[in-house]
């Protein structure tokens, strides 16, 4: 019988009342066994439940429980999935985590294909880990949203872009989803010459037989770094090429909307960018349902300081002197929106720089992926005014480490001055540069400074 140890009870809950202590382990509820969370949270629903705990001296508590529905227990495992992450077991030519450099924290390498975590935390997955008994535990459980990357739905094409003989046949999955009303996303990662044009227009037509149950599908270019020897060969996607592959997806979200109420198809902020034209309207994005594949942010980051701005709140100072530095896919809709504020705020002068990712190379254009050694190095004789923003998307989640291990303490010493870590939002963003404390600060919630909100 598989165990789960119990590494804290919350004080207040019904284990703690029970006499459930830390140490303890979960070994079954309803005299079931527990894989995995889904099957604890499934089995816990219930107002009548009862859990078999072994206590730290061996002897074993069947414990019954009278509760309110989905009213939790307090318990908190080991294991966030109570269970280790699955691995992918595909070998893609587009993978990101090849071509990252070496001596990088063991993290950073690991590929994680798990669809359990699809659900918990929006990753997307390929699907190649299910078998038809985990399709089925998730129609049962009905968990949903589940975040795909599909990448093409042609089988065979699918199984030479991901180098797993089973990527092609697992998208039999999407019809079972589609049938038992799984809410789905899509993703298809854009690879120059192998998934695009033809292929790309029937893959959005295959797709769009699931609308509404699949709610969007964002297309995105492939990530290239500096570090692809020996992988396969891929080319970047220049200006006219996303041109292009804005009008066919434009032109697609047309049909989309007639057919299902939804734009469907999106491309992603990158594309407009390169292609040099101005991002969708807000109306366009159907709810911004895919900021975490870099679609929306943009044009969402632009209505926020907007509305924002019409507040208008009081500085902290009239006259401040600050610096905000971002990758290359941001700069001009930050540029823009910091000369917005000055408008309004005259005394305010706000220093935008563009950093250049010399660890990952010039291709990879996004913020997030922004090291603290390319921030010192092109910023350590530029004018930073009284403090520097940075976004916290270049922050591992919950913490002040940036990707190479360097952490905002030290870039702060380093450049001698004070780093403010903003949130990616558009009021945020002008507290943040008004000298305002977030409103967080000001009890108005809890959010961690270092969240990681995409």
């Amino acid at each position: 019988m598989r165990e789960h140890c119990i590494v804290k009870v919350k004080s207040g809950s019904i284990a703690e009342e029970l006499g459930i202590e830390a140490g303890d382990y979960l070994l079954a509820v309803n005299d079931r066994e527990i894989g995995d969370v889904f099957d604890f949270d499934f089995l816990c629903a219930d107002e009548y439940i009862e859990v078999l705990i072994r206590k730290a001296d061996g002897e074993e508590w069947l414990l019954e429980v009278d509760k309110d529905t989905d009213e939790e227990l307090g318990l908190v495992f080991d294991e966030s999935l109570m269970d280790s992450a699955h691995s992918c077991r595909n070998k893609c030519i587009f993978c990101f985590i090849d071509q990252n450099p070496p001596g990088m924290r063991p993290t950073i390498y690991f590929k994680d294909d798990d669809t359990r975590l699809s659900f918990l935390q929006g990753n997307y997955v390929t699907l190649t880990n299910l078998k038809d008994e985990d399709v089925e535990r998730i129609i049962r459980y009905h968990m949903e949203p589940i975040n795909i990357s599909v990448h093409t739905t042609d089988p065979e094409l699918r199984v030479f872009m991901l180098k797993n003989p089973h990527s092609g046949e697992v998208l039999r999955y999407l019809d079972r989803f589609y049938e038992a009303g799984i809410t789905m996303n899509g993703q298809i990662v854009l690879c120059k010459g192998v998934n695009d044009g033809a292929a790309l227009q029937k893959t959005m037509e295959d797709l769009l037989k699931f609308a509404p149950v699949m709610q969007s599908v964002s297309v995105v270019p492939v990530g290239l770094t500096k570090y692809r020897e020996g992988l396969y060969p891929l080319e970047p996607f220049g200006p006219e090429d996303s041109a292009a592959l804005i009008d066919q997806v434009e032109a697609f979200q047309k049909e989309a909307f007639e057919k299902s109420g939804l734009h469907f198809i999106h491309a992603s902020d990158e594309w407009y960018v390169v292609a040099g034209r101005e991002m969708p309207e807000e109306e366009r994005y159907d709810g911004y349902l895919q900021l975490e594949n870099g679609v929306g942010m943009l044009r969402l980051l632009t209505e926020e300081l907007h509305e924002a701005l019409e507040k208008k709140p009081v500085p902290g100072k009239t006259e401040r002197s600050v610096a905000v530095a971002c990758g290359y896919s941001a700069y001009g809709t930050l540029k823009k929106l910091c000369a917005e504020i000055e408008a309004v705020y005259p005394g305010l002068h706000i220093h935008v720089y563009r950093i250049r990712n010399d660890f990952f190379g010039e291709r990879v254009t996004v913020s997030g992926l922004i090291t603290s050694r390319d921030l010192l190095a092109q910023l350590k004789d530029k004018e930073l005014g009284e403090e520097l923003l940075l976004p916290n998307c270049m922050l591992r989640s919950g913490t002040e480490i940036f990707l190479d291990d360097g952490t905002v303490s030290e870039l702060s010493e380093a450049l001698q001055k004070p780093i403010r870590i903003v949130k990616s939002s558009g009021e945020q963003l002008l507290r943040a540069v008004l000298g305002l404390p977030a409103e967080d600060e000001e009890g108005e919630g809890d959010l961690n400074p270092y969240e990681y909100l995409g």
